[in-house]
This record gives C-alpha cells, structure tokens and sequence, in this order.
C-alpha cells in the first residue's frame, strides 16, 4: 500500500492481477497495523477485480475481514455493466443502528437505571434464536416485508412522525415478499421485534460531549441527557435470504461466464433476473429490519414510561450498515447512477441532499458510530466530501480487533461484568458468550476510528455519547 496522507492508504491496481479499480483504505497510523493483520487488504483488492466496477473499492477505518468482501467495504458498481455480490451486503442484511432521544437527564434518573434496563431486558426478546412477542401469519409476514417500518406505525407501533427520521424512510419500495423463500419467511415469523445475538445491544447512553452544538440542537441532543440506541437487523429471515443467493449466484456464474478470485464474492450482473431478484428479497430483508426496529422503539418507549415516567422519546435517526441500492452519484466529475454496496458501512448524505428529511434538509444526516459496550459512541453528520470520495459513506462502528474465539479465550464473563460495573456501567446479557465476545478490547479504539473518518472529512464529529447501562444477547 501506498501512504496517500495521514488517513488514507492507496492500492495501486498493480497490486494484485485483475485489479479493475483501486482500492483505498481510509487509517491511521496505528489502525493501519492492525488491517493488516487478517485478510482485509487482499479483500479491498479481490473486490476491485469485480466487473463493472465505478470509483475505488473502500475500506473504512473500522475494516475488518469478511465474507468476500471486508466489514467496512464500500464499492460501486455500473447497472448496466456491473454486477451485485450477496457477499457484499452480508448475512445480517439491513443491520443498523437506530438513536432515540430522551428529554431525561441522567442526574435526575440515575437511581432508576437498573430497574429501567431490567424492564427493557423483559419486554424486549434477546439472544440466539429467541421468539419475539409477535407471531406473524403468512399473509402478515408479506406485508412487513413490502412495508417494512410502515407496517409497524400502522399496528400502533409508533407514530407517523417516526418514519421521516429512518433511512429510506423506513421501506425500500423495491421490495417483493415473492423474492423471498418460504424458509426464510419461517424463520422471520417469530422473529420481529427482537434483539438478537452477537454484536446486537441496545444501550442506555449519557450525552457526554457536544462538538457541534448548533447540530447537536436539530438532531434533538441535549448535554447530560439519556439517549438510547438499538443495534439490530433482520435476523434468522435476512441471513437466509443472502444464503439463498449465495446459491443462486454460485450457479449464476456459470450460466454469465463469471468468475471471481474468491469464491465468496459469488456475484451476478445488476440487470440479470437473479440479479434483480436477489435485489427484491434483500430489499424486503431490509424492510423486515426497519420494522424490527420500530417495534424494539415501541417498547424502550413503554419501558420509559413505565419505569421513568412520561416524556416524548423521539427518533434521532436510523441507519442501515449492510445494504446495497441504486443511487445517483458524482463519479470522475459526472454524476452516474450506480449500485453502491455497504457492508459495515453507514450512509452519510451531507445537508442539501434531497434524501433528507425537511427538519435536516440544511443540516446533513445523522450518521450513528457505536463502540463496544465499554466505551464511547458517536454521532456525527454527512459530508459534501463523502459524496466526491466514498458514495456519501462512512465508518459503522469501533472494528473487531480480536476474534469471538479469542476473546472468550481470555476472558470469563465474571470479569467483563467486574470491569463494566467499576466504570459505572450496567449490564444484562442473556448469555456468557454474550459478554466475553463483544469485551470492550475485543474492538479498535472507536475514538481513533471517528478521529480518522473526521480527518480525512467524509463526516464531522457532532457528540460523544456514553454508556450508562448495557442489554445484549
């Protein structure tokens, strides 16, 4: 790699044979080391040998190895003349992080913490596997993946003014139920409005430091105040939907003549019918996630309520991290449509992009960067500079650092819970795994990571949020 500035590393087409695009590595000095420790860099090149590829093939500061393509992985492709990889989208499709604003302050509340998280530990399902309070029938399952977060504001899950603060406005129109396998159908049926495993939390967080107050004000944070956010996706349905396709595409190949490096980046052309299929069902995917969302919004609202007492809890945004649409953007100085994929990456549309809401319209999107449990999260704003260099994209998180295996190795759970309660911080886990897996140095120092993505200037720094009180499956 090529050292282009202080945040950013080139991949010369010559490095590796194939190579139809550059790649480029968004880091710092320190963080650098730590990509090339697994097989990141190789995956920011095999994807650049992708056909139809526009732009570079990206890794942000928080990259990491994947399937086929590296967690953190942005890359475009040509609609006509391109292709779309399953692999670049992942398993968990539509995993994303939703902020919810609370007019509490932690000083005023604090006494009630830990009944507030055990309320929530109770409405809200969490862990591998676990049934939800909702058991779709095969007709409603069909509308939550046309109508994604819609279909829960319409059962009373939330209100109208919800909607305008999700991504996409919480559904992808593309979406068709039909594209979806009944398999997967099955396994979303119990699932809606669950946590799940892994990764997925739900924090309650301080709003430590504001770096943006006049921001700050219009996404609705206010210092010392208790925010939360959900870190979910569309479980079992979402990750059968990319197996699915993985099988579809893996036959695909052959049918176009395609190969690939590597054969998780099994893809297929954008205007294919597999292709346009695949897209269809990882639309209604996504749709499924929007809506598990809004549900979890619902009861942390109740659970407030509840427990806290009454308050408008509002929505600051809610994005998606592994997902792949069509839209417009400037490339070699002309504007084109193309199909962007982000895996492990968030959307960040900087002010006067007509995909806002009104009330942002002249501020930028929100874009929500959440650490590991122990530390810090951030929220920042999109930046006209990400949409010259990255397809107005960013970081999503702090970065595994260490594998699962690796940290339950080194670690018991007793430990994690000892260090988490010195730092002040609560925290329910509905097994041991869960907390060993996701310890805190299990990640890349999140800090170090926003540093990167606001040096180089595809967002700016707007909070530091704080964890006060932690759920995790």
């Amino acid at each position: 790699m090529k050292q282009v500035d202080q945040f950013r590393y080139l991949l010369p087409k010559s490095y590796k044979k194939g190579m139809n695009v550059e790649g480029l590595v968004y880091a710092d000095s320190v963080l650098i080391k730590q990509i090339e420790q697994d097989q990141t860099r190789d995956q920011v090149a095999n994807v650049a040998t992708l056909p139809g590829l526009v732009g570079r093939s990206l890794a942000m500061p928080d990259a990491h190895q994947g399937y086929g393509f590296p967690i953190g992985g942005v890359a475009a492709a040509d609609p006509d003349a391109g292709v779309v990889s399953a692999g670049g989208v992942g398993f968990d499709i539509n995993c994303g992080v939703r902020l919810l604003a609370t007019p509490f302050a932690e000083e005023d509340v604090r006494d009630r913490l830990e009944p507030l998280l055990n309320q929530l530990f109770r409405d809200i399902p969490c862990g591998t596997g676990r049934k939800g309070q909702v058991m779709l029938g095969a007709s409603a399952i069909d509308e939550v993946l046309a109508d994604g977060a819609h279909w829960a504001v319409k059962q009373g899950y939330g209100q109208k003014e919800d909607l305008a603060r999700l991504e996409e406005f919480g559904k992808l129109p593309t979406a068709d139920p039909d594209a979806v396998s009944d398999r997967a159908k099955a396994r979303g049926r119990s699932q809606l409005g669950t946590l799940g495993s892994g990764n997925h939390f739900l924090e309650i967080q301080r709003v430590d430091e504001i770096f943006r107050p006049e921001v700050a004000e219009r996404f609705g944070l206010k210092q010392g105040h208790l925010c939360v956010l959900i870190h979910s996706g569309s479980r079992g349905l979402g990750h059968q939907v990319c197996t699915d396709a993985l099988h579809l595409m893996d036959d695909g190949m052959k049918k176009y003549g395609i190969s690939v490096i590597d054969r998780q980046l099994a893809c297929v052309p954008v205007k294919s019918d597999e292709g346009q299929r695949y897209l269809r069902g990882m639309a209604a995917a996504a749709n499924f996630a929007f809506a598990n969302r809004q549900m979890m919004t619902h009861w942390v609202r109740e659970g407030f309520e509840r427990v806290i007492g009454p308050g408008q809890i509002n929505i600051v945004y809610d994005v998606c991290h592994n997902i792949a649409k069509t839209e417009d953007h400037e490339v070699d100085g002309k504007m084109r449509t193309v199909l962007v994929h982000r895996k492990g990456a968030t959307r960040a549309l900087p002010p006067r992009h007509p995909l806002l809401p009104k009330d942002l319209y002249d501020v930028g999107q929100p874009v929500l960067i959440p650490g590991s449990m122990g530390t810090s999260s951030y929220v920042l704003v999109g930046t006209d500079q990400a949409m010259k260099e990255t397809f107005g994209s960013s970081c999503h998180g702090a970065g595994r650092a260490k594998s699962r295996s690796q940290a339950k190795r080194e670690t018991a759970a007793g430990t994690v819970r000892k260090e988490l309660k010195e730092l002040g911080i609560l925290v329910r886990c509905e097994s041991k795994s869960g907390l060993t897996e996701e310890k805190p140095d299990a990640y890349k120092d999140v800090s170090r990571v926003v540093d990167v993505v606001s040096g180089a200037g595809i967002a700016h720094k707007v909070a530091k949020l704080l964890p006060r009180a932690v759920m995790k499956g």
